[in-house]
C-alpha cells in the first residue's frame, strides 16, 4: 500500500471515529433533554388529581361511618365533595335501575345488590366490605324486661320491624324462621333508621335492628343480643356504577372505604370485618 493510500484510509478511520462520538453526543443530550422534560412535568408520573362531586348510594345502616368517611375523603382530595343518599337497599336499587346518578353503591346485602348487578348497572364484581348483626333495640332501662326473641311474641308488645324486602327485615324474618317463632309487628319501616327511630321516640316498646344502629343511638335505647342473630349475618357489598358521571373519584373513595383507615371507622361504629 502506498503512502498517500495509508493516509487517506488513516483520513476516513478518523472522519469515522469523530462522527461516531457525535452521534453518542447527539444521543446522550436528547436523552438528558426527554428527563429533564419528564422531571419538570408531575403529571408524567403522577395520578391525576381528583376533584368534582362522588355520589354515594348507601343502606342507612351505614350514614355514621360514611359521612365520617365523606369528610376524610374530601380533607385528603382538596376539591372533590361526597354527597350521600341513604335509605333502604332495595329503594336504592330501584332508583339505579331507574336512571338515578351516582358513582358508587354500598348496599346492605347481597341479594339487594343483584338488583343492580343482574341490570348490568354495576362496573365489575361487587365486593364485600364489612358485615353487620342484628340485635333488639328497646326502650331505655328496657321495662319490658326483653331478654330473647321470643320475648317479643308477647301480648301486647308493640314491636317495629323493617319491611322484609329490606335487608335488615328480611334478615329478621330469617332468624324468627330459624326460631320457628311468629311476630306480628305494629308497623314495618322502609329502613332500619325509620325502625329504630319509633322506639326512640317512645312509639314502639322494641324493633330488631342492627348493632351499629343500637350503638350509634347511644343512652336513647338499649341493646339485647339474641344468639338467633348469627343465623342471619348480612354481608355489605360495594360496587363502581356503569354509568358513574366521577369513576377516578368514586374508585378512590371505594379504596378508601376498602382500606385500614375505612375498616377502622367502620367496626368503631360495630360492622363486622369481612
Amino acid at each position: 500500500m502506498t503512502r498517500s493510500a495509508r493516509r487517506t484510509r488513516r483520513t476516513l478511520q478518523v472522519a469515522g471515529a469523530g462522527a461516531a462520538a457525535l452521534l453518542a453526543l447527539s444521543a446522550c443530550s436528547s436523552s438528558d433533554s426527554d428527563s429533564d422534560t419528564a422531571g419538570s412535568d408531575p403529571s408524567a408520573s403522577a395520578s391525576p388529581k381528583l376533584s368534582g362531586t362522588v355520589t354515594v348510594f348507601a343502606a342507612a345502616s351505614l350514614q355514621g361511618s360514611f359521612e365520617t368517611l365523606g369528610k376524610q375523603f374530601e380533607k385528603e382530595h382538596p376539591g372533590t365533595k361526597v354527597t350521600f343518599s341513604f335509605g333502604g337497599s332495595d329503594t336504592l336499587a330501584a332508583n339505579i335501575t331507574g336512571g338515578a346518578p351516582a358513582d358508587v353503591f354500598a348496599a346492605a346485602s347481597p341479594k339487594t345488590m343483584a338488583i343492580v348487578t343482574d341490570k348490568g348497572d354495576a362496573a365489575g364484581a361487587p365486593a364485600t366490605f364489612v358485615r353487620n348483626q342484628l340485635e333488639i333495640a328497646t326502650l331505655p332501662g328496657n321495662p319490658d324486661k326483653v331478654a330473647s326473641l321470643k320475648d317479643l311474641t308477647a301480648p301486647g308488645l308493640k314491636v317495629v320491624l323493617c319491611d322484609k324486602t329490606v335487608p335488615c327485615g328480611a334478615a329478621a324474618q330469617k332468624a324468627l324462621d330459624a326460631s320457628k317463632l311468629k311476630l306480628t309487628p305494629v308497623s314495618y319501616e322502609q329502613d332500619v333508621k325509620a325502625a329504630l327511630n319509633k322506639v326512640v321516640l317512645k312509639e314502639a316498646d322494641a324493633a330488631v335492628v342492627y348493632k351499629t344502629d343500637v350503638q350509634a343511638a347511644g343512652d336513647k335505647v338499649e341493646g339485647v343480643e339474641f344468639p338467633e342473630s348469627a343465623t342471619a349475618i348480612n354481608d355489605y357489598p360495594i360496587t363502581l356504577l356503569k354509568n358513574a358521571p366521577n369513576a377516578a373519584a368514586a374508585k378512590a373513595f371505594i379504596a378508601l372505604v376498602q382500606s385500614a383507615d375505612g375498616q377502622k371507622v367502620l367496626t368503631s361504629a360495630g360492622f363486622l370485618k369481612p
